[in-house]
């Protein structure tokens, strides 16, 4: 019996000179969400891809519920659903009518179809708006009308690409609710995201990601526990003085601080919180370094992404993409 939603082995996808994915390898366990955290062109779109058969990987093996996505995708089309970045529903009709017709692209009958659009609909609290025209419908309303529409199949796994980009504070918790109820009726999902917190929130298993390749892997707490008991962080004023203050500090530091991308702000992983506090305040006020800010917290993903990159996760804008979901007849 095969344990494992999926299972990629050396998966890499090259596109000319640009390594989309560059030999990862991840198993992710049935029932759990397991999330893959990076910033844009981290390469998890490309990953979802190809779990979910639209694209071939150029190296290695994936295997979705133990089935090569290579040699028998239509099998692996019948136990998936995918809901990409960008809601795929088509406004001029209702949310009954986007949920029925993709009822009906699984070759359900008219009779299963429209019961699963009216299950679905209550389950995404939407049944008020199901005879509503989706252009009338909110951000928030729209992606999950997508996200029902990757249920339609009742899928034993979902790949969720980013599901919650764009979306008001209010609508990202009301996803998130959606995804635990459906793990907790039985289904293994996959998200990815560039969304430290939602990570921290939904994830039982985290794989950073970055340039194609995976950087880290664990449970939040145990990437966490990497950087140590707490974190001092300071802003500088100018990149001028960046090479002293991180010199200064790492002479009272538990690790060698870190400074980020842009050189303006210094992250050191401490083990004796206040104690260490007052250290580096003083390092900083010996080599004469004023900060803008300075704080003690506990470790973050934040924190954790950038001791492994160097940089922060910067949300940035994409084009909107047309999305796609797993199809028994793709």
């Amino acid at each position: 019996m095969n344990d494992y939603a999926f299972e990629v082995t050396d998966a890499a996808k090259y596109y000319g000179d640009v390594k989309a994915l560059d030999g990862v390898t991840l198993k992710a366990e049935k029932g759990k969400i397991f999330a893959l955290l990076g910033p844009n062109g981290a390469g998890k779109t490309t990953l979802v891809r190809m779990l979910s058969t639209l694209i071939s990987p150029d190296r290695g093996e994936i295997k979705v519920l133990g089935v090569d996505v290579v040699k028998h995708p239509n099998l692996v089309r019948q136990t998936i659903g995918l809901a990409g970045q960008f809601a795929a529903v088509d406004e001029l009709l209702t949310g009954y009518e986007n949920l029925y017709m993709v009822g009906r692209l699984y070759h359900l009958s008219s009779k299963e179809s429209a019961a699963r659009a009216k299950t679905i609909l209550e389950q995404l609290d939407l049944s008020d708006a199901g005879k509503r025209l989706v252009k009338t419908y909110s951000g928030g309303m729209r992606r999950r009308l997508d996200l029902g529409a990757s249920l339609v199949g009742q899928p034993k796994i979902l790949f969720l690409d980013e599901p919650t980009t764009g979306l008001d504070p209010r609508s990202r918790i009301d996803v998130w609710k959606i995804i635990r109820q459906l793990v907790a009726d039985g289904a293994s999902i996959l998200l990815t995201t560039q969304y430290l917190e939602e990570a921290d929130e939904l994830a039982d298993m985290i794989a950073v990601i970055d340039h194609g390749k995976v950087i880290a892997e664990g449970t939040s707490d145990e990437l966490k526990a990497k950087l140590g008991g707490d974190v001092v962080e300071f802003e500088l004023r100018d990149k001028a003085t960046a090479e002293a203050a991180v010199k200064a500090v790492s002479k009272t530091t538990a690790k060698t601080a870190i400074l980020s991308e842009d050189g303006l702000t210094v992250t050191a992983p401490v083990n004796h919180g206040p104690t260490d506090l007052m250290k580096v305040v003083s390092a900083l006020n010996d080599a004469k370094i004023n900060p803008v800010s300075l704080s003690l917290h506990r470790p973050s993903l934040d924190d954790v992404f950038l001791a492994l990159t160097g940089k922060k996760i910067v949300e940035e804008k994409v084009a909107p993409k047309q999305g796609r979901r797993g199809r028994k007849d793709a």
